[in-house]
């Protein structure tokens, strides 16, 4: 018989990416939300960080922008040079309202779910496209060939982005969010670089779109105006940045945890098939299930408490996403993958608040749609070997996962 030991709190290191590419460390979790829900970590290049692990804590956090900023220090864990954070003070994720009000009410104007609507042909021309691509070879990489082309050509569509830049796009956001895993070799200046380079880009491509306007979210984007403003053009840029990486990264993930969890419960895959009705709620679920996101960094601006322990001003808090949304007190059995889940408040979009993700309904109609796709022409897909998980302890993610039909 084997015995399992539980870990006690002072084996917990939520920075050990080597940990997370095994396997999201739930008992971790669970341990925390228990008996530490604020427990204050050590950081070994800094001055560590609470670590906040409860769904009410982190819905708490995510809505009062005022108390747990995201732009005094940006939204990792670590803290970035000055000048860096200069820099990352010009992107809406690392703002606060006002600012960030005024932004996002700029570019929520290519987001409308009338826009989204007029997407909903073209996602699944891409989904049909994408199978096509597949079905007479009878295996793929799950990942690369079918979860990681949707959004890049979804995103790189509603951008106006060639197709022959599109992988390049593809290269970059790898290399932006990989920095922790060594099959992508990454340095910080690797990464720095494909920003610079993104960067360049879309301001080339803004300058084509100033030039000859067209029916496009970019153009929509330079032309949309709030109180007689503009987006600037370093705005802009860092915009697509945040679109490219964001619109990318999460989706891709949430469709390859999504395949990945119908293997581990092919009870809910049957049902699935026959019950396609419920794709909407099974779409939400996959997001609860999968939290593409690990965490979000915020910075206390006065002193505060949550649950009982006083924050002082100053100190970094990380809301653990992937924790809350295993929250028994928020979730009835959190740990059942149950695709009719209804109702389902999970935190994979964010917690409401200023940074609720904007792409949430392009999100959901891609994954609704590359589903609908493969349960009417792969229904028999089953892996043939474990998946390959991305070592970060940032995004949880999946690099490979082999497949047959």
């Amino acid at each position: 018989m084997t015995v399992t030991h539980e870990p006690s709190l002072d084996q917990i290191d939520l920075l050990d990416s080597a940990r997370f590419a095994e396997g999201v460390p739930w008992e971790w979790f669970e341990l925390l939300r228990r008996e530490a829900p604020v427990l204050w970590h050590d950081e070994p290049d800094g001055p560590g960080f609470w670590a906040v692990t409860r769904y009410d804590d982190v819905s708490t956090i995510n809505r009062d922008h005022r108390v747990f900023s995201s732009a005094v220090g940006g939204v990792m864990i670590e803290d970035p040079e000055p000048e860096l954070l200069v820099l990352l003070a010009e992107q809406m994720l690392n703002m606060d309202p006002p600012r960030h009000t005024k932004l996002r009410l700029l570019v929520n104007k290519g987001f409308t779910p009338r826009m989204v609507g007029q997407l909903q042909d073209a996602i699944r021309g891409q989904c049909t496209r994408i199978v096509n691509a597949v079905i007479e070879r009878g295996e793929c990489d799950f990942v690369n060939d079918v979860a990681a082309e949707l959004p890049l050509q979804v995103i790189a569509e509603m951008l106006g982005v060639p197709e022959g830049d599109r992988h390049q796009i593809f290269e970059w956001t790898n290399t932006l969010v990989g920095n922790q895993d060594p099959e992508y070799a990454v340095t910080l200046e690797d990464a720095m670089d494909a920003g610079m380079q993104m960067f360049y880009y879309s301001a080339e491509l803004a300058q084509q779109k100033r030039e000859h306007p067209d029916e496009g979210i970019v153009s929509r984007l330079l032309e949309a105006e709030v109180e007689g403003q503009r987006l600037t053009d370093g705005e802009f840029n860092l915009f697509f940045q945040l679109l490219a990486v964001a619109g990318n990264e999460t989706t891709r993930n949430a469709i390859s945890h999504g395949m990945q969890t119908f293997f581990d419960h092919p009870d809910q895959w049957q049902r699935l098939r026959d019950d396609p009705g419920l794709l909407d709620l099974a779409v939400d679920e996959i997001v609860r299930w999968a939290t593409p996101v690990i965490y979000f960094r915020r910075t206390a601006t006065e002193d505060t408490e949550l649950s009982g322990t006083k924050i002082a001003e100053g100190d970094k808090v990380a809301m653990y996403l992937i924790s809350a949304n295993r929250d028994r007190d928020a979730f009835d059995e959190p740990g059942r993958f149950d695709i009719g889940r209804d109702p389902n408040h999970h935190l994979g979009f964010g917690a409401g608040g200023p940074h609720f993700c904007l792409g949430a309904n392009l999100a959901r109609a891609e994954i609704k749609a590359m589903f609908s796709e493969i349960l009417r022409r792969l229904p028999d897909i089953e892996p043939t070997g474990p998946p390959v998980r991305l070592q970060s302890y940032f995004i949880n993610g999946i690099k490979h996962l082999p497949v047959a039909f």
